[in-house]
């Protein structure tokens, strides 16, 4: 036999091929629902859809590739935990309400166990969590199988399921649906599902749509008030937004583009799987490279599930990814004026959203370099300090205030930062998410397509960008006059694309809160603040002496 079953998987199928014992049918309604067997955890899906390889020996198990993920991790995510003590600190008397709205999208399973026995779900309450115990394991999964392939069509796509309010099978449906985009071969697997794990394998394309990611990667949080009045509304992550406002939409789905395909037909279950074509690596490669970094290097104290050595694979993958996926810079126009280079720094976009996207903490910036012909450098902008910071950008140093958008740079001191600045509703900068109501500045470069004059306000251009025609659909042109002051040439110019999944201010903003999930984000990232960015994309030019 090529593949050895389980003990469980044996005794099952053998009880299910027993004489005069009959199938369950589709949506049979039981007595009082079992959360625990109506969303279950990985386990259940990883006795089957692991101990998988291409022909060539590449491991594409589904477990184990989910399992270094993010998405997998959502739970753990220690800079996640943080802000959410933050918000329940900040606003007390809805700690309850936040704390459930939250684990809708990082608690999925737990917050659907929840549900269905009409309780909300205490993200603390289940801390802290215990590798390799099966208590409080739902809370600790994070985006798990059970979750996203339980996902119906109805809705998706449309604002009645965003902030994760997709729809799933009503308690108490046996088996329940699980969806997958090929069809199903009822003889092959249907047993296994049924019997074991209580699950109807059916075929639907809706799982390879974005309106599928689109569901939590959608989010609007609520504007909280003294004594938790409702005062506004902020559209926090607009990545499926973005995405649908783009030239991407009906040309690259999320899932084509974060789940790479597996070239050739291979197989999905190490159990009577049949070879398919069009497989898509569970590795949900995205951006946060720097929170896989950190789930790796307290591996234990944060209860990962997943290798310390997966984690590690998996931010060299996400950062690789990131480095040939996410931009090109070019520098351009480079050419002596009088006593001044002039040069231009252009970005492209080469994702289909903004960039960066998501969570507001992201932001990229230019590092440029200008040196002469001995060597020294006659300018420098956007340096990355040791402690995670930039030099010369004004919020780093002081959390009222922000760098504006630039359209040309003269000075070390400038910046161009591509960055979403929050505000709340006295026009004062937060990184408060329940205190902000609108966005002082979003400068995130578009991606190609992106129409500003029709987007809506949710994903608008903010600031200074907003009047630059040399901010356009897919690309940013910076240009700078940089000062030659005696210095001779020619002259070398380095130009380069930083990326930060969590910024010096949201970070060190966690700091004055005294529990212990903020303090310890600020310590982990003050640990790997040196290290907390990574180049995208890089140019470089010589510009001649003047004459």
């Amino acid at each position: 036999m090529k593949h050895r079953l389980p003990f469980v998987l044996i005794s099952s199928l053998a009880v299910f091929f027993a004489p005069g014992v009959p199938r369950i049918a589709s949506s049979q309604a039981t007595g009082k629902p079992d959360p625990a067997k109506e969303f279950r955890t990985s386990e259940t899906c990883m006795n089957c859809h692991n101990n998988l390889k291409t022909a060539k020996g590449e491991d594409i198990s589904i477990g184990k590739l989910w399992g270094a993920s993010i998405m997998a991790n959502a739970a753990r995510d220690p800079y996640w935990l943080g802000s959410v003590r933050r918000e329940t600190v900040d606003h007390p008397e809805s700690s309850a309400a936040i704390q459930n709205d939250c684990a809708t999208c990082h608690e999925p399973l737990q917050h659907l166990r929840d549900k269905s026995e009409g309780h909300e779900t205490a993200v603390f309450k289940y801390l802290p969590f215990h590798a390799g115990s099966d208590q409080d394991a739902a809370a600790a999964e994070g985006v798990t199988c059970n979750v996203c392939h339980q996902i119906e069509p109805a809705g998706l796509g449309t604002p009645a399921t965003y902030n994760g309010n997709f729809a799933v099978a009503a308690p108490g449906t046996q088996p329940r649906p699980s969806f997958g985009p090929y069809a199903v071969d009822a003889k092959r697997i249907t047993p296994v599902h049924t019997m074991v794990a209580g699950y109807a394998p059916m075929q639907s394309d809706h799982i390879r749509d974005a309106g599928l990611c689109g569901s939590c990667h959608t989010l609007y949080t609520t504007t909280l008030g003294p004594g938790g009045k409702e005062v506004g509304r902020l559209p926090e992550q607009m990545t499926y937004l973005e995405w649908q406002h783009s030239s991407y939409n009906g040309k690259q789905t999320c899932q084509e583009c974060h789940m790479p395909a597996v070239t050739g037909p291979v197989e999905v279950a190490s159990l009577l799987g049949t070879p398919r074509d069009g497989v898509h690596r569970h590795t949900f490669v995205g951006a946060n490279f720097l929170m896989q970094s950190m789930l790796g290097a307290h591996h234990d104290e944060l209860a990962v599930a997943a290798p310390a050595a997966d984690l590690k694979a998996a931010t060299a993958q996400t950062t690789t990814f990131l480095q040939s996926q996410a931009a090109r810079v070019t520098v351009e126009s480079a050419q002596p004026e009088g006593g001044e280079l002039a040069f231009a720094v252009r970005v492209e976009n080469l994702t289909g959203h903004k960039l960066p996207t998501a969570f507001p903490s992201r932001r990229a910036w230019l590092h440029v370099v200008v040196a002469a012909a001995n060597g020294n450098a006659i300018f420098e902008s956007g340096k990355l300090n040791a402690d995670g910071s930039v030099v010369g950008n004004a919020n780093d140093a002081d959390p009222a205030r922000y760098s504006p958008h630039y359209t040309r740079i003269t000075q070390p001191d400038q910046v161009e930062i591509f960055e979403p600045i929050l505000g709340d509703a006295e026009d004062h900068v937060t990184t408060g998410l329940l205190t902000a109501t609108h966005y002082l500045k979003d400068n995130r470069i578009l991606p190609a397509g992106f129409d500003e004059k029709t987007a809506s306000p949710d994903i608008a251009v903010y600031g200074k960008a907003a009047d630059d025609p040399d901010f356009a659909a897919g690309s940013a042109t910076t240009h700078y006059g940089i000062a030659i002051n005696g210095a001779a040439g020619p002259f070398h110019v380095t130009a380069e694309l930083v990326y930060q999944p969590v910024g010096y201010r949201w970070a060190h903003n966690l700091a004055p809160y005294k529990g212990d999930e903020p303090q310890r984000f600020v310590h982990y990232f003050d640990e790997s603040a040196a290290h907390s960015a990574v180049v995208l994309a890089h140019a470089e030019a010589t510009i001649p002496a003047s004459h």
